[in-house]
């Protein structure tokens, strides 16, 4: 067999590491990557390889040159355009003349691979992929397999909803020949992408063989080094090419290390280097080759490349050092920081955790270094949330924080993009929507900064101006001094998952564009757009008849903000608002929480006075909650089930609900002769789908309050049903007992990130297939209701949703899978 080695990646995530080198060539334990991976395929008798480069391919060829140093015949195939994962294994097709192994040069792994290569010959497969099981699979393609190890499903980089098994793949595949003829010349074409499902669409016999062993991707700082904790730690079944002169101390040869120096194993020392008077060097520590390492100086879980030189009275903690980086006497260098190949840090600084000096960097005496040497802080791996970014104000979310992210979001829409801004009124928010102009412009973006204001009204205004996207700021509705950055796109919506990503890996490689000076552009302010965006709401329904009914509501709501459109609309209509006593907002404003709690007495007030309903609306209109006449509270799954109605009342059609919606929502579009769609729960899924069916009803859209308003415009919500009592001379409680009756239970429980995989996973495979859903997390039906078992994004919880005949079924199935998702949870700790 012949194996082919792809080592075309750059590894941007590792930047400033691979600003020089590709990501092949980073070195583990003081040898590069790949030739961890060549050394592998040697011990299983692969003596002809393929190489496969892009990325500056003449520091790998000049490297490994023929191979002949490695005991192989290396032959290299040089991509002119990036091919993707499949093209680039095309372009050796010539090569490729029997079955041959694919394996990536820039993944740690120990596997054993003729294991695999007999599982794919005993099964007589074309494709074989080499599966392993993780604790979060979600940066990975999760594949799903039948007791006969045949793929059926498998899914690119899923959400927490969407991760339906740990197992995931390597990387590492199997082939015979002519699958190769599936790829087009000279095109990209990926292998999981592109491939494998039109393989399995041809029904050509795809498997995957699960192996046990070590494998680590590598694809982030973080996770190279914790592969060097591994490898000095024993977990990684590959040779340390060292002599362990005492337990856990590994050096190669010519090493000086002086006998008052303390070094405490596991650690490796590379060969020429020099440990001088009183150093303590700690366990997992590297030191590259040639490295010089003067007196006093204190080095703890970092990774020094080739020839560093550390002066008197360093301190390291948990850092990566670049080859030739010089740090000078009494300068410390703390957890996380990264320094660039050839940097020089002088005298007596400090470089504050996580930061990233670029190579070439020069740090001046005395200096304290709080951000990178390039555009900002560092970005953490998942920077989006259920809200946007979210952070307490001026701690996670700070100016110069949401300038980076609002710079990254402009790259990723592309050059000369048109980005509407906007906040609420609250001084912290407009604090950062500055901060957010200023990284939107530095970034060559053209601002439209609007009036302060409530989301929806963002979200009008990004379609009404033709943004390309846009950023609201606002106080979270949920959590105090914590600041939501919501980011939308075109429609108005939370811009999607893979955008999302985008932004986050610019922030993680810190290298988003700089505008050059005549690239710069003025911000067009637009102060007008809360009339606008009133009036265009006034436009959608019969004003008139609202007038003449003469309603009357009791109301909670922000005076300082929400306040600013409800009652200038009530105004018009001729609503008369009773407002409850409330607390007065101040810095903030008040949360959701608490507004659900002034329900009763939005509920007295009601009944005390004859009122036409109850209104509960947060400060920025994204929430609501309503009190019928009869003082019934009507909020979440019942609020659901009431706009689906007024949709199938006014129009029919489709109606469009998340998964949780609750089944009345089915026998109300049965008695319509309507259509169900449902979506998955998050917000940027939800949305765009209501708003596919909202242009699927043409320019009657723009004349009526649409599906989408409806569930994301508290305020068009509450003036549709003003309209509705009107115009058909009924109250609000007419229309709930319209609604089948129905029973929902809501619960969770504790998770380790590390489980959730597993718990889905293993809920797919003790339920019966066909009782089983699953569009958004694993959604089970019973013969008396349904349960949905859903992981949380941003915690360590599993969520579990369920409706029954009666509150007492309901109830019981969601004890069901929380007891069950506690026993496959099992002896992992919970989270206190």
């Amino acid at each position: 067999m012949k194996a082919i080695i792809m080592a075309g990646g750059e590894g941007s995530r590792l930047r400033p590491l691979t600003c020089s080198i590709p990501k092949p060539m980073v070195p583990v334990l003081n040898r590069p990557i790949m030739s961890h991976i060549v050394n592998l395929l040697r011990r299983h008798d692969f003596s002809d390889i393929g190489v496969t480069l892009q990325y500056m391919p003449e520091e790998i060829r000049s490297y490994f040159g023929n191979g002949s140093d490695f005991n192989v015949h290396l032959k290299y195939f040089i991509e002119d355009v990036p091919l993707g994962t499949a093209g680039s294994v095309k372009n050796a097709q010539d090569f490729l003349d029997r079955t041959f192994l694919v394996i990536s040069g820039d993944a740690l792994t120990d596997f054993d691979l003729s294991k695999a290569i007999d599982f794919h010959r005993q099964k007589g497969a074309k494709a074989t992929l080499v599966l392993t099981r993780v604790s979060c699979p979600l940066e990975y393609g999760v594949v799903i397999t039948g007791q006969d190890g045949r793929i059926t499903r498998f899914l690119e980089k899923p959400s927490w909803g969407e991760v339906f098994s740990d197992t995931v793949n390597t990387g590492i595949y199997i082939l015979e020949p002519e699958v190769l003829d599936y790829i087009p010349d000279n095109q990209q074409f990926d292998f999981s992408k592109d491939l494998f499902p039109l393989l399995m669409s041809k029904g050509e016999p795809l498997y995957g063989a699960v192996l046990s062993g070590y494998w680590c991707d590598i694809g982030d700082l973080k996770q190279y080094l914790q592969a060097h904790h591994d490898f000095l730690s024993g977990l990684v079944g590959l040779p340390v090419n060292a002599t362990e002169i005492r337990p856990g101390i590994f050096v190669e040869e010519n090493v000086h290390i002086d006998e008052s120096a303390g070094i405490t194993g596991p650690v490796y020392i590379g060969k020429g280097s020099t440990i001088g008077k009183g150093v303590k060097v700690d366990q997992f520590t590297v030191i590259g080759t040639g490295s010089i390492i003067q007196e006093n100086a204190s080095i703890k879980r970092s990774v020094l490349w080739n020839n560093v030189f550390i002066a008197p009275g360093v301190h390291l903690r948990g850092a990566v050092l670049g080859s030739r980086v010089q740090v000078h006497a009494g300068s410390y260098v703390y957890e996380g920081v990264v320094v660039g190949s050839d940097s020089v840090v002088r005298e007596r600084c400090v470089i504050n955790p996580d930061v990233k000096l670029w190579p070439n960097k020069i740090v001046e005496t005395g200096t304290v270094v709080r951000e990178s040497m390039i555009w900002g802080n560092r970005v953490p791996r998942r920077v989006f949330g259920m809200e946007g970014v979210s952070g307490m104000v001026n701690v996670e979310i700070t100016p110069e924080y949401a300038a980076r992210v609002a710079a990254a979001f402009a790259s990723a829409l592309g050059s000369g993009a048109s980005v509407c801004v906007s906040s609420d009124v609250y001084t912290p928010s407009r604090m950062i929507k500055d901060a957010v102009i200023c990284g939107l412009q530095s970034a060559g973006a053209q601002v439209y900064s609007i009036a302060d204001g409530i989301t929806p009204m963002h979200r009008f205004a990004v379609r009404k101006l033709k943004c390309d996207g846009g950023i609201h700021v606002r106080v979270s509705p949920r959590q105090p001094n914590v600041l939501n950055i919501i980011f939308t796109n075109h429609n108005g919506g939370n811009i999607s998952r893979s955008l999302e990503r985008k932004v986050e890996n610019l922030l993680m490689r810190e290298d988003f564009k700089r505008a050059e000076c005549a690239q710069i552009s003025e911000t067009r302010f637009v102060s007008e757009m809360p009339e606008t965006y009133i009036q265009s709401l006034l436009r959608k329904i019969d004003t008139n008849a609202i007038r003449r009914a003469g309603l009357g509501f009791a109301v909670a709501y922000d005076p300082n903000c929400s306040g600013l459109f409800l009652e200038p609309v009530c105004r018009e209509l001729n609503i008369k608002l009773d407002r409850i006593d409330q607390p007065e907002p101040a810095h903030y404003p008040v949360n959701w929480t608490e507004y659900r709690k002034l329900a009763r007495n939005v509920s007295r007030l009601v009944i005390e006075r004859g009122l036409s309903l109850g209104v509960i609306i947060d400060a920025g209109a994204d929430h609501l909650a309503l009190i019928d006449n009869l003082g019934r509270t009507i909020q979440e799954d019942m609020l659901v089930a009431l706009s689906a109605l007024m949709v199938l009342r006014s129009r029919g059609g489709t109606v469009v609900v998340p998964v949780t919606a609750p089944r009345a929502v089915d026998l109300l579009a049965d008695k319509y002769g309507a259509r169900v769609v449902r979506t998955k729960t998050a917000v940027q899924d939800f949305y765009e789908k209501l708003i596919v069916h909202d242009n699927g009803t043409g320019n009657d859209a723009e004349r009526r309050i649409t599906q989408s308003m409806l569930h994301f415009d508290a305020l068009a919500a509450i003036i549709k049903i003003a309209e509705y009592i009107a115009t058909e001379n009924v109250n609000l409680a007419d229309f709930i007992d319209e609604i089948p009756t129905f029973f929902m239970e809501k619960k969770e429980t504790q998770v380790p990130w590390e489980a959730k995989g597993t718990v889905i996973r293993s809920l797919i495979e003790e339920l019966p297939e066909n009782n089983l859903e699953l569009h958004d997390g694993v959604k089970v039906y019973h013969q008396d209701g349904w349960a949905l078992v859903l992981p949380d994004p941003e915690e360590p919880i599993c969520r579990v949703f369920s409706e029954g005949i009666t509150m007492e079924v309901a109830e019981s199935l969601a004890d069901f899978y929380i007891e069950k998702i506690n026993q496959i949870v099992g002896p992992v700790k919970k989270i206190v």
